[in-house]
């Protein structure tokens, strides 16, 4: 694929693989990019994982002819974008190595290779020229790995963005189908580190762009306002939507019931709900979904004196992706002794800016007037 006259894409589609990180389900698969750059010096703009090898290596030496390889970028460490690194030096003895501080460490543990006189260390805001082309290096660490650094390609526009607008997916740009994936990738892979990527945001707005290239996903061509957008409501922790996400643990079904019968009466109150079963669900789908709505509420079975573990591991999910600033209601149900409402509520006062609404509502087994009546109270509370 050519990205421009000078930049010719050298990536891989995967679409085999089940877990990406051994836990994100990609139904969809996933590329993995790589980039090189002609000019009078050649750059290559990281490797890809070892499930792509061959085809990688076909393409680099087709992009390259009968030139040599100049330089090789590396902007994460991460095996799937840096696994063929050693293979790389091996066939190509005379390119130098391009990375940071953090990046050598990381390489030595990685592989056992002598990199003598073949590394080129930049640090921020450091330009390096391949002719009519100058790179420009800043640094990103924790988006998602202490290493990260993003390149900006002066001459053409172009920031090859490291895992930065990166999405799950071998699908075409569309915006509808890049989002959905997109944030699914974004908010359980980086979610964490908000306050790092708002300040890559702050350095891209500085930067006339025209093109993004992430090492996963589409390349980025147009409105590239709309993906800086949605990456500065993502990074600040802002909801997409007005309305609420109902997500639900229940055993035999009484407490999926009462979920249901909730969500109606938002739903006359004219809200926008959602409800989400989460022993159906892959957390990582769920996660997304938390983050898209303003408002939640966590309705659950008790379980050995605690919560039902579909809702225990949603929980620990939000907690370690940084959830915050959003307006919580919690359903419990427990036949004898109800005890959910007491660990979901721990579980969201450990997190930032978080509002738990009154009433809690108990149910014992089955919905009945009492409990329906403070389900009516809630929802009001909700909609309040």
């Amino acid at each position: 694929m050519v990205i421009t006259d000078d930049i010719i894409y050298v990536g891989a589609e995967d679409s085999s693989l089940d877990l990406f990180e051994s836990q994100y389900p990609v139904p969809d698969g996933v590329t993995y990019n790589s980039y090189v750059i002609l000019d009078e010096k050649t750059a290559v703009m990281d490797t890809v994982d070892n499930r792509a090898t061959g085809q990688w290596l076909d393409q680099v030496k087709e992009a390259l002819g009968e030139r040599k390889a100049d330089y090789l970028i590396i902007s994460h460490m991460e095996p799937d974008h840096a696994a063929n690194l050693a293979r790389f030096t091996e066939l190509y003895p005379e390119a130098v190595i391009v990375g940071n501080a953090k990046t050598f460490p990381s390489i030595r543990q990685f592989f056992h290779m002598d990199l003598e006189g073949r590394t080129l260390l930049v640090k921020e805001g450091d330009t390096l020229s391949l002719g009519r082309h100058t790179l420009q290096f800043f640094m990103a660490p924790m988006v998602h790995w202490p290493e990260v650094m993003v390149t900006y390609e002066q001459t053409e526009k172009i920031l090859f963005s490291a895992d930065a607008f990166g999405t799950f997916g071998v699908h075409s740009g569309l915006k509808e189908q890049w989002t959905e994936e997109a944030a699914r990738y974004y908010l359980n892979i980086v979610g964490k580190y908000g306050v790092q990527v708002q300040s890559l945001l702050k350095k891209a707005a500085g930067l006339e762009l025209r093109m993004i290239c992430p090492l996963h996903g589409p390349v980025l061509k147009e409105d590239l306002g709309f993906y800086l957008e949605k990456y500065q409501i993502w990074s600040s922790y802002e909801p997409e939507n007005h309305g609420i996400l109902v997500a639900v643990a229940s055993i035999h079904g009484n407490t999926r019931a009462a979920a249901e019968e909730l969500a109606q009466m938002l739903r006359d109150r004219g809200e926008r709900v959602e409800v989400l079963d989460l022993a159906r669900t892959d957390v990582s789908y769920a996660v997304r979904k938390a983050f898209a709505w303003d408002r939640l509420v966590l309705a659950a079975a008790t379980y050995d004196a605690g919560v039902f573990p579909p809702m225990e591991a949603f929980l620990s999910h939000l907690k370690s992706k940084n959830y915050q600033k959003r307006t919580v209601a919690l359903v419990e149900n427990g036949t004898w002794a109800p005890g959910a409402a007491k660990e979901m509520r721990a579980a969201v006062e450990a997190m930032k800016q978080m509002t738990v609404l009154e009433p809690v509502v108990t149910i014992r087994s089955a919905l009945n007037e009492d409990s329906r009546n403070a389900m009516e109270q809630l929802a009001g509370k909700l909609v309040g």
